[in-house]
């Protein structure tokens, strides 16, 4: 045991010993010590240069990913002009066809103007003003939106809305400032709702014109109003419900038309000229 304990308390040999002792007196630190520090000092040089070399190649953008950046952005540009240009001509030639369109009909067939007019209201081709409803959904608020689904507003939730709208007797209705049509097609893509093709982004206002107090009745006994009922009290989506006495709501694009057929019993004739006329524009 003695020998045992002996080495536990002096493991190093006492020539070793005397050796350290007297380097230490002569103020040499042990010779392990000093290289053992400085390999750390290279290896821990070495290892930050690496580190900051990788950083910098990492974060630095290749040349080939910023000249298609460039590219991309150009053309992102172009096509917006692009874009607005198309609209703004689109909206001045759509005036234009319905001056001429006004000009030629109220002189002739007052009733056929009128029935035109009524068409296009119904169409959504035309802005329309008058008192309605207002609707406002915004989504819950919650710590984590990506993954909450449940906390916010679905395009299925819009579409159940704006048929309950719909059938409470709405006239006109128009969703942020996007007129609905008898073709509007109200859908998700990604974290956006689309309506008609147009991204829209909460909170969600919808406008419908028509007798508010009537709508409003017909909504609350409907699904419409039950499913708002649960949005607001289950899911904590913001559901802000007001009638308004006077509402704007813009018109949409004309649809295009794809066909085109006579009555029956009409039947084109061409004169001379190489226009079409029918047999009562000859008569007149």
């Amino acid at each position: 045991m003695s020998v045992l304990t002996d080495v536990m308390r002096n493991p190093l040999d006492p020539g070793y010993r005397a050796a350290a002792d007297r380097r230490a007196r002569e103020g040499h630190p042990p010779r392990h010590t000093r290289w053992g520090t400085a390999a750390v000092a290279v290896l821990a040089v070495a290892l930050g240069a690496a580190f900051t070399w990788s950083v910098v190649a990492l974060r630095a953008p290749q040349p080939g990913a910023l000249a298609a950046r460039e590219v991309l952005a150009q053309q992102i540009t172009e096509r917006t002009d692009e874009l607005d240009r198309l609209r703004t001509e689109s909206t001045s030639l759509q005036s234009e066809i319905d001056a001429l369109q006004s000009a030629a009909l109220s002189g002739s067939d007052s009733p056929l103007l009128d029935q035109l007019a009524a068409d296009q209201l119904s169409t959504g081709t035309v802005a329309a003003t008058g008192a309605g409803l207002r609707i406002t959904l915004s989504d819950a608020e919650t710590d984590d939106p990506e993954t909450d689904l449940d906390s916010r507003v679905r395009d299925s939730d819009l579409q159940t809305l704006v048929n309950g709208l719909w059938a409470a007797g709405a006239e006109a209705i128009a969703v942020n400032g996007q007129r609905l049509t008898t073709t509007t097609a109200i859908r998700t893509a990604g974290d956006a709702i689309l309506v008609d093709v147009v991204p829209l982004v909460g909170p969600y206002t919808v406008e419908a014109i028509g007798d508010p107090q009537g709508m409003q009745t017909a909504l609350a006994r409907s699904t419409a109003g039950q499913l708002l009922a649960v949005l607001q009290s289950t899911y904590s989506i913001g559901v802000q419900l007001s009638g308004q006495q006077e509402l704007h709501l813009p018109g949409a694009a004309a649809p295009t038309l794809r066909s085109a057929t006579l009555p029956p019993g009409v039947s084109v004739l061409q004169d001379p000229a190489g226009t079409l006329n029918t047999p009562d524009a000859e008569e007149s």
